[in-house]
């Protein structure tokens, strides 16, 4: 083999197409754009994912980008957060109680991570193989996880949904029956006590309309006074 008899493999390169070079050439008198239209013509463009005016595949399609639909949903548990445990029994409700699995999952299961020194028994929680195997060798056991029923996320965020409807209810009642007292202590206080100079001005009144009687019945005998002496008169 010899430096200059080196080249490259039969297939390899391909001669570089020039268009619009002449009827032999092949890519002659259109160019290879056809006939006519938007794409035949210079500087003619269509935007990337242009579909002539239809909603574009990109936007048909919804955005949920790289959130999975069940984040939260399903908890991975460590081998040793499992040891640090009190209880023998170990199921979803003892970890939520406990405060490594959060209340809204549905679903926990143990891997391998730290060691375990005493036996425990998984009810309803998943294993992997390192983390059974990691169990089974100190004396405890992994039962089978409870069967995933249909609708177990709708049911268990409805649960959710009904003991915080159940909460607000209670403070609410229990705020409705704070307020008749508060506003009832509140309006005593504010309510002023009435003065000595108040009082007087309140018997004023009083005072005033029995001088009003007495002149109405006045005028009325004077009036019928006179009536008797125009009476006299005409006799």
């Amino acid at each position: 083999m010899r430096l200059n008899s080196l080249k490259p493999a039969r297939g390899a390169k391909h001669p570089r197409k020039r268009v619009g070079r002449g009827i032999g050439s092949g890519q002659g008198k259109t160019a290879g754009l056809g006939h006519k239209g938007q794409k035949a013509r210079s500087g003619g463009y269509h935007k990337v994912g242009f579909e002539g005016g239809q909603m574009p595949l990109q936007r048909r399609l919804p955005k949920r980008g790289f959130v999975s639909l069940n984040d939260g949903l399903s908890v991975e548990v460590r081998l040793f957060q499992i040891n640090g445990l009190a209880a023998d029994a170990v199921d979803l409700e003892s970890l939520k109680q406990a405060g490594i699995v959060p209340r809204a999952a549905l679903r926990a299961k143990v891997i391998l991570a730290g060691k375990i020194e005493r036996a425990v028994k998984l009810n309803g929680v998943l294993a992997s193989k390192g983390a059974r195997a990691a169990i089974e060798a100190a004396g405890g056991s992994v039962g089978a996880p409870a069967a995933a029923r249909s609708g177990a996320r709708k049911a268990h965020r409805a649960k959710l949904a009904v003991e915080k409807a159940k909460a607000v209810a209670a403070r609410v009642e229990a705020a409705a029956k704070a307020t008749p007292a508060a506003k009832g202590e509140a309006t005593s206080a504010k309510k002023p006590k009435a003065s000595p100079g108040a009082q007087a001005a309140g018997a004023a009144p009083a005072e005033g309309g029995a001088k009003g009687e007495a002149t109405k019945s006045a005028a009325k005998v004077k009036g019928e006074a006179k009536e008797r002496s125009s009476k006299d008169k005409g006799k």
